[in-house]
């Protein structure tokens, strides 16, 4: 195993920041490699643990020389972002100089080849620099894996539809209860920029069954536990044997994925309807009927008309929900998919 650092320049004078960057070099030249990265929102830490779970095991198969394909790690991907505290919390999910996603505005380019990528350019804001940066790292890797988590819900993925059903055997290895399955653009997402590439050439030439590029949300922001990060690493650890990254029968036994495939546009975003205190009446994986009380909003305290039901829109199965417990007219509630397309479908990114 290789170890490096990448120096990122700040915004500012005095301030830089450091990328920590692990590399395992596998035996094989025809055996794919993979590209595992966590935190892009520097907040969302489900994935950080999975990946320090992870890293013995991979260095386990390193000395018994079963490491095939090269393994690119990248444990905290947003540095910029982990030093974004406002009144002792992390602000990781927005750059607070350009206001922007970190998961937004990726570069994408014509062709899996570093020549592509726009010039490194100095006086770039930090956050462009490291998307840039992160691309790059990426780059020509058969797995990419982005590791998220939402506020609460369910494991599950976000999918380019042109790689399934082939990654039904990598959400089984990871043993998600969800894929969603997006298609055209998400904004420039970290994810559309590792598949972009690849979506420019004849499916014959892009390879996509062997190509994995996936975001993976492990359950909620809370949910940093021992028990999750070791399962959780023992996932990631049987896609790469499932996908010969790594050579381990016992792992690469096939699971089935049980959960939910549906595309993005079953997704119903279900909305508050007035500003208030959030009452909810169900939970990530439950299935719920249409009409079905999904939470009440406490807009007017101690008011008899001074609270209002939030229905179900359809029948379908509910995969997230807010953290907080109050919220604005228009602020996401729940998400759910649907059994059918949403009256309100969305092609690309669900949030902003």
């Amino acid at each position: 195993m290789k170890k490096t650092i990448e120096k990122l320049a700040g915004d500012t004078e005095g301030v830089s920041y450091e990328l920590t960057v692990f590399r395992f070099k596998g035996t094989s030249k025809t055996a794919p490699s993979a590209y595992i990265q966590a935190a892009l929102h520097a907040g969302e830490l489900p994935g950080v643990v999975a990946v320090h779970a992870l890293m013995p095991l991979l260095r386990k198969a390193e000395a018994e020389g079963r490491i095939l394909g090269d393994i690119t790690i990248v444990p905290a991907a947003n540095p910029v972002g982990r030093a974004q505290f406002l009144f002792g919390e992390v602000e990781g999910r927005f750059h607070l100089g350009t206001r922007t996603n970190f998961n937004r505005d990726f570069p994408l380019i014509d062709r899996p080849n570093k020549n592509a990528l726009p010039p490194a350019n100095p006086m770039a804001t930090a956050d462009v620099r490291l998307k840039r940066l992160l691309v790059e790292l990426s780059m020509g890797h058969d797995i990419v894996l982005d590791l998220h988590c939402d506020f609460e819900s369910v494991p599950y993925l976000y999918v380019p539809a042109q790689l399934w059903p082939a990654m039904q055997d990598c959400a089984g290895a990871m043993g998600v209860d969800a894929v969603i399955l997006w298609d055209g653009a998400s904004g420039a997402a970290f994810e559309e920029a590792a598949i972009h590439p690849y979506l420019q050439m004849p499916p014959e030439q892009a390879g996509f069954d062997r190509r994995v590029v996936t975001t993976v949300e492990y359950r909620g922001l809370g949910d940093v536990y021992e028990k999750y990060a070791k399962s959780d690493a023992e996932g990631l650890y049987r896609v790469l044997a499932t996908r010969g990254v790594i050579a381990d029968e016992k792992a690469a036994k096939p699971r089935k994925f049980t959960g939910i495939a549906a595309p993005i546009d079953h997704v119903e975003m279900v909305d508050m309807p007035r500003a208030g205190a959030i009452l909810f009446h169900v939970e990530p994986g439950q299935h719920v009927r249409k009409g079905a009380r999904l939470a009440t909003i406490v807009h007017t305290p101690g008011e008899p008309d001074g609270s209002v039901d939030v229905l179900a829109p359809q029948a379908g199965y509910v995969f997230t929900r807010v953290v907080g417990r109050s919220g604005r007219a228009g602020d996401n509630l729940i998400k759910m998919i649907g059994e059918k397309r949403s009256a309100d479908a969305r092609s690309g990114a669900l949030e902003a």
